[in-house]
């Protein structure tokens, strides 16, 4: 029998301006806008179906982080060609945090933070 619980989602991002980082995110990695409502929540859409939601923060200040810091560290994208993805989001001269590395199980990661300071990370397997 298979399980009800047929797996994520989408993880969500509380952002202090969340039409200009919904945008970024449009703009930048190829998302689209699939859902919105009056409080400025967004629910986007990646090229392979998958969703991230984009929501107002509540005006608490953002916690100091590290990819090892206790509750949900990072945002990983799943990419076709490593080379290719970062020579296009150089192009955007997003903030790198650091060399590439071997991904856990293989293959290749890099990280970088949105707008917003949020990591995220590339990941080609």
């Amino acid at each position: 029998m298979k399980s009800v619980f047929l797996g994520i989602d989408h993880p969500a991002i509380a952002a202090k301006d969340p039409v200009a980082l919904t945008k970024w995110y449009c703009d930048v990695l190829g998302y689209e806008v699939f859902a919105q409502n009056d409080k400025f929540a967004f629910v986007i859409k990646a090229p392979d179906g998958s969703f991230i939601e984009v929501m107002p923060e509540d005006g608490s200040p953002r916690p100091k982080r590290n990819v090892s810091t206790p509750g949900w560290s990072h945002l990983a994208l799943r990419v076709s060609d490593m080379d290719k993805a970062i020579a296009a989001l150089d192009k955007h001269q997003v903030a790198w945090m650091g060399p590439e590395f071997e991904a856990f199980g293989g293959g290749r990661i890099r990280n970088f933070s949105d707008p917003e300071g949020n990591m995220v990370q590339i990941v080609e397997r």
